[in-house]
């Protein structure tokens, strides 16, 4: 049986890259080492940074004020160290909060300074996306989540800014093309669309950093790890590796345009289904709706685990919504072949004449 892996993160892979990397383990570019044995300061392992460095600037189309390092933690880590770097304990950041995520960066950042939330859409349970906001002008960013794993929501249009713009793009990174220079800072966890878990990409403007008084840990400093070429410590050389395949994949399939065509028809073909469909009730705003994480319910909340259990019986992986939210949740990043959100909708479809 095939499976299809809807899961939100660690989630499904390109099949090229998991062969790829399965060699990798054993032989690494016929070195005889396995590319879990390999030196991160040696010319082997350079090169996989180097590449993984210049795809990203290659995709995001970023100039050299611009630099990309992958580091250790997830986008949890960045909640704390993005105010360390960027935030004074005398100055305020806006944070525009959507759900979970940017309600816990909020919280991380109000540790090292003043926080203004702009915007917070838990008036009508995160189903949408607050576009009409103030930003205090003396702000030192703006922080916005681009896509809600859990809530299942996405800003298709980024607010327009004065003060610095900071994302975290950790489920909709490289899902679409974008003027990415608009950005002082991006960071994502790379387990979504770019690779596995384990190591976290930030992509940070110059010019906004050293600004901050406070003495900043070593090994939180951004500027340290752009001087050290993201080799400060031993990264997670694996992880880095994976995430160099994903990129070169997602370069060699056509590019963020290519990216963004297949995600479209694949979320089109799923929000039609759900549409069309009594027995199913999406709660999204539709102009909200991400590409990434369809969130959905049943009408009647007793059809809920049998749905579930026929979704297992037919090797849909990963579509029982987050604990918080509940429901359904169809994750559809971009290795996810159309096929799999074919399955589902024919078995959304069966499952409603049945039971509907």
């Amino acid at each position: 049986m095939k499976l299809h892996n809807f899961n939100s993160g660690p989630s499904v892979l390109p099949q090229t890259v998991m062969e790829q990397a399965s060699q990798a383990i054993l032989d690494f570019n016929g070195t005889g080492l396995s590319i879990l044995e390999i030196g991160h300061r040696t010319t082997h392992f350079q090169a996989v940074l180097d590449e993984a460095i210049a795809s990203v600037k290659q995709l995001m189309d970023l100039g050299d004020d611009h630099d990309v390092l992958f580091l250790h933690g997830g986008a949890t880590t960045q909640f704390m160290q993005v105010p360390m770097n960027l935030l004074d304990d005398q100055a305020t950041a806006a944070y525009h909060i959507n759900g979970i995520w940017g309600k816990k960066a909020a919280t991380e950042a109000a540790l090292f300074g003043k926080v203004t939330i702009v915007a917070d859409s838990a008036d009508r349970q995160n189903t949408y996306i607050q576009k009409e906001f103030s930003i205090p002008e003396a702000a030192s960013y703006l922080h916005i989540t681009s896509n809600n794993t859990v809530e299942g929501t996405q800003w298709h249009q980024f607010p327009e800014t004065s003060v610095p713009l900071v994302a975290d793009m950790s489920s909709d990174i490289f899902c679409r093309p974008a003027n990415y220079n608009r950005f002082a800072f991006i960071y994502a966890g790379a387990q979504k669309n770019m690779g596995a878990a384990g190591v976290n990409m930030v992509v940070v403007r110059k010019d906004v950093l050293g600004k901050v008084n406070r003495r900043i840990p070593t090994i939180m400093d951004y500027q340290k790890h752009i001087a050290a070429g993201s080799l400060m410590n031993t990264p997670p050389v694996f992880a880095v590796y994976v995430s160099m395949l994903t990129l070169r994949w997602i370069i060699q399939e056509g590019g963020l345009p290519e990216m963004e065509k297949r995600n479209q028809a694949k979320a089109n073909l799923l929000y039609q289904t759900i549409d069309s469909l009594p027995l199913f009730t999406p709660t999204v705003a539709k102009e909200d709706r991400s590409l990434m994480n369809a969130v959905f319910f049943l009408n009647d909340p007793a059809l809920e685990p049998v749905f579930l259990d026929e979704c297992k019986k037919e090797g849909m992986i990963g579509v029982k919504g987050y604990r918080t939210v509940g429901g359904i949740r169809v994750s559809m990043y971009n290795a996810l072949d159309q096929s799999s959100v074919e399955a589902i909708c024919s078995l959304m479809q069966d499952f409603a004449r049945r039971k509907g």
